[in-house]
């Protein structure tokens, strides 16, 4: 089976910066409160390039960087988003304090950096589309979601390709058969076709194996959501291409002491 080197896991712009990458989780959760300008604005301080964030759609197709369902658990406002228009929900404040940002303002704040953007619902995969297309990002957002029907959705509304992740199922198959004589380059070439480059997973799944594997088929592994040091030397001894925190400072120390945050 063909074994991808460093190179060939970098294909595309996205993926484009020495290895490991660092993700700020949600912006960096631990220090500021998630997916609030003051996040991403602490992680960018740092020197992180790549911005983990995730992202829902108002009722009217307003497209916001939040995690859940509702507004109820860190917000000072109540109710499902996807029935609200977005009036209602800018008003809403994270922590009591801190502004909802869209996901076109914070491609826009940093046209420098790289967003990794999970698709949370339905409805927000036509808005994501249409930001990708005004902001023209396209070499700058990796697609995620845990839902393979979400993914194909969004990638039959793409103008161009993006970098995507692979679906849970798609690590499924990857694990189940990765290790079959030629699957790795046939596996590649598909995933190449379809815009997948990497595997984001839990350390649990991120067995040696699997990270041979995965790298067999051209996809770097990216490894979430780890927040002690441990689990992160052990992400990197396993030979992960990346890792997402919270722990943004504790993450940038822990490369810096292995000569690794080439972040800048």
């Amino acid at each position: 089976m063909l074994r991808a080197d460093v190179e060939q896991r970098r294909p595309v712009a996205y993926l484009d910066r020495a290895l490991p990458i660092a993700f700020a989780h949600r912006g960096g959760a631990a220090h500021q409160p998630e997916n609030s300008w003051a996040a991403f604005e602490h992680a960018v301080s740092l020197g992180y390039t790549h911005l983990e964030t995730d992202t829902r759609a108002t009722q009217d197709g307003i497209l916001l960087a939040f995690h859940d369902r509702t507004l109820d658990r860190v917000t000072d406002r109540r109710g499902r988003i996807s029935r609200l228009p977005y009036r209602e929900v800018s008003a809403a404040r994270i922590n009591g304090t801190e502004e909802i940002p869209l996901i076109e303002d914070l491609i826009m704040a940093w046209p420098d950096l790289r967003f990794n953007v999970d698709l949370k619902d339905v409805p927000a995969i036509q808005p994501m589309m249409e930001v990708l297309r005004r902001t023209r990002a396209w070499d700058r957002v990796c697609v995620t979601s845990f839902s393979a029907r979400r993914l194909h959705a969004a990638r039959v509304l793409l103008d161009r390709p993006v970098c995507m992740a692979l679906s849970p199922a798609g690590v499924a198959t990857l694990r189940m058969t990765g290790g079959l004589p030629r699957f790795g380059e046939a596996l590649a070439a598909k995933l190449a076709r379809t815009g997948v480059h990497c595997a984001q997973v839990p350390l649990q799944i991120a067995t040696p194996t699997f990270v041979r594997q995965a790298h067999d088929a051209g996809l770097q592994v990216h490894v979430w959501t780890l927040n002690r040091r441990a689990d992160m030397e052990r992400a990197l001894d396993l030979g992960a291409d990346g890792i997402m925190t919270d722990q943004t400072v504790l993450l940038r120390e822990v490369l810096t002491e292995r000569g690794l945050w080439n972040q800048n």
